[in-house]
């Protein structure tokens, strides 16, 4: 571990993206995807949570998610829903959509990806060869898929609609849309990889600069890594998991007091530093376990337990299984 939290958070949560549709649009046009767990096993299968994203290539649009306000979108802009819901994309607000069946995601969930699909006042054959030369608006979409358990609490720090406006993005990101769009439209050998690689690397990107926006005052745990008594206990905690760990210990490395190191975590994180700890450490183990195959034991003192049966305890409170149950059930999906 480096101490930097958010790096070491998308370590162990398997982050991992596909890009699925290039979708070229002319005038009215609007589409309803349903929320990501009904199409998940789909789209991504074995990934315990997915969220869908948008980056516009060309043209402009809106998104929209029951319960917000329509957000405008421009060429270059990338929006995303982070908690998988159902969301709507469309020339204007006022358009009625067409939705998205589940079923057709599951039947053609075999076909090459990127499928092209064309939108003119309904789907126009979606797999066919579109003519995208004069599409007024192009959209290249995907999913992203990581873990929720045993612990990950960058998910619930991020709102239900992330918009990244092109002028926020950094060129960069302009130049990761182009090349999503060169390779859904010219598939070359190991096009799926780069296309996989680009959408995790955007997601990080959008996280970071949502981070960055984060107005005064906010709360929770992105908000937490930018405090500086409380991003840097949390940068220790990470650094340096195995440590037997106080609140007097971690208050004198961060420069307060046990009461107001609690106290400002609580603020921020919303748990104690010390049952923040506790799970971390068993989001840790459940990766070793994962990907090694070392002993549950020697994973229990890597990340800070005595014993493997006081490790043992800890992960069955927190999973519901014990190690090596989980290992195994892990192992098999």
């Amino acid at each position: 571990m480096n101490g930097d939290p958010l790096s070491d958070l998308l370590r162990t949560v398997r982050l991992r993206g596909a890009v699925f549709y290039y979708v070229s649009c002319w005038e009215d046009w609007a589409a309803e995807a349903p929320p990501a767990c009904e199409i998940a096993p789909a789209v991504l299968p074995g990934a315990e949570h997915v969220m869908e994203f948008h980056m516009v290539a060309r043209g402009s649009g809106w998104a929209a998610v029951s319960g917000l306000a329509p957000v405008r979108l421009e060429a270059g802009d990338i929006v995303m829903f982070p908690h998988g819901d159902a969301h709507v994309m469309s020339s204007a607000p006022h358009v009625e959509p067409q939705r998205i069946e589940a079923d057709w995601v599951f039947a053609t969930r075999h076909d090459p990806k990127p499928m092209p699909v064309a939108y003119h006042r309904g789907v126009r054959e979606p797999g066919a060869p579109a003519p995208v030369s004069d599409a007024e608006t192009i959209l290249v979409c995907g999913f992203l898929g990581c873990d929720l358990r045993p612990f990950n609490p960058l998910v619930a720090a991020l709102p239900r609609l992330l918009h990244l406006p092109a002028a926020r993005a950094g060129g960069w990101v302009a130049r990761v849309i182009d090349q999503a769009a060169q390779e859904s439209t010219d598939p070359r050998p190991g096009g799926d990889a780069v296309l996989e690689r680009l959408a995790e690397m955007m997601f990080v990107d959008t996280a970071r600069r949502y981070l960055d926006s984060l107005p005064e005052g906010a709360t929770g745990w992105l908000a937490g890594l930018r405090d500086r008594y409380v991003g840097r206990a949390l940068a220790l905690l990470h650094q340096y998991p195995e440590r037997p760990w106080t609140m007097d210990e971690l208050g004198r490395e961060v420069g307060l007091s046990r009461s107001a190191l609690h106290e400002r975590f609580m603020q921020f994180i919303a748990e104690p530093p010390m049952h923040y700890l506790a799970n971390w450490r068993i989001q840790l183990g459940s990766r070793l376990l994962r990907e090694s195959k070392r002993t549950v034991a020697s994973i229990a003192l890597d990340v800070g337990y005595e014993s493997e049966a006081a490790f043992s305890r800890a992960f069955k409170r927190l999973v519901g299984l014990p190690p090596a149950t989980w290992r195994r059930t892990a192992a098999a999906g």
